[in-house]
């Protein structure tokens, strides 16, 4: 009902690109407190665009018994639109459909309808693909096949492919999904705590997750993915076929992505295991033993992320934890160029609120 300014890099170049990200947010208390630190940054910054990656409202968890009848409800996304307009409608506001927006076993009937509705977004709304200054993003969705001989597959390599062709013009590659390939929480966990794998865990039934997935990621040098549905904050070192790197003197040749899990936007936190978060004995969903691919994760605090595209070689991301004003975790990112064949990484470590550098390209 109301034209406003909005702060979109529309063209390709070299300026500087800020954006939100997070995931799993809905209309709770956190969800508005979360919200409402996103308005207050945008006071210090100008941000481009916001990327949620899936489960937006929860919408579909307010009625009857599933599956019958069971549909979303129209007000919980009436309550959540009216709480992210303030961010919306500066900016883009591009979203990946999460579990909760897709017609799958523990989502009911919401079926991407409200999701497709409420919400314009590129292609098919599923999986598309735009630039934002000298940045690509790719939005990708985790409930359905992505292997060679999907749709799906197919569109990803032949996009990446595009991308590829003309990386000069678009130096970083990102992509943005709701499920993570990498992730050390107990719930949702598809990593033990000594660094196994378990392929069979908590991925949807469809073909191509996670190995064909990552051969493409790997194959077209993503060099992010953002990620929701764990309901925490989880950062990782370059980490590729389960595998990682944390020296980057003895590794120089290693090329992989980064994975970024910022899914504390709002919903109940993972902080305790499904089948102990309601007895007196809680399991931590952290292990003692921190999985080698872990830079810094946290599953106490609900937040919000941030990606600052300084320039071709360096993005810093920073993580913000509910009601601080200050960013707990920070990171700059560097890529790398050398003969057009090497990767380099390296980092050192800061203290709690601290700085973290890591070489990815």
């Amino acid at each position: 009902k109301q034209w406003y300014q909005r702060r979109v890099a529309i063209t390709a170049g070299d300026a500087p690109v800020n954006i939100f990200h997070t995931g799993d947010v809905g209309a709770f208390g956190t969800s508005v407190m979360v919200t409402k630190n996103m308005i207050d940054r945008m006071e210090e910054e100008d941000f481009h665009a916001t990327f949620v990656c899936g489960d937006l409202s929860y919408a579909n968890k307010h009625s009857g018994e599933k599956p019958k009848n069971n549909w979303a409800k129209q007000e919980i996304w009436d309550t959540y639109g009216a709480m992210i307009e303030p961010v919306a409608r500066h900016m883009g506001y591009m979203a990946a459909p999460g579990n909760h927006e897709i017609d799958v076993p523990d989502s009911t009937n919401e079926n991407m309808t409200s999701y497709m509705r409420r919400f314009a977004l590129p292609g098919n709304g599923r999986y598309y693909g735009f630039p934002l200054g000298m940045v690509y993003f790719v939005a990708v969705s985790t409930d359905e096949s992505i292997d060679e001989k999907s749709t799906q597959g197919r569109w990803l390599d032949n996009r990446l492919t595009w991308v590829n062709e003309r990386r000069g013009e678009y130096p970083w590659l990102v992509i943005f999904q709701h499920r993570p390939i990498y992730n050390s929480n107990l719930n949702h966990g598809n990593w033990t705590g000594v660094n196994g794998w378990d392929t069979d865990f908590d991925y949807p039934d469809k073909n191509g997750w996670p190995k064909a997935y990552e051969k493409l990621l790997l194959k077209h040098d993503v060099d992010l993915i953002l990620n929701g549905h764990v309901h925490h904050y989880e950062l990782t070192y370059p980490t590729k076929e389960n595998k990682t790197t944390t020296n980057y003197d003895d590794d120089k040749d290693f090329r992989a992505p980064i994975h970024i899990t910022c899914g504390h936007g709002g919903q109940k936190l993972y902080r305790y295991t499904w089948d102990t978060e309601d007895a007196d004995d809680k399991e931590n969903t952290y292990t003692d033993h921190v999985p080698e691919f872990v830079s810094f994760r946290d599953n106490a605090h609900w937040g919000h992320c941030e990606l600052s595209f300084i320039d071709r070689d360096t993005v810093q991301h920073r993580m913000f934890r509910m009601g601080e004003s200050n960013a707990a975790n920070v990171v700059n990112i560097t890529r790398r160029h050398g003969n057009g064949a090497s990767l380099g990484q390296g980092w050192s470590w800061g203290v709690w609120v601290g700085l973290v550098v890591l070489l990815v390209r």
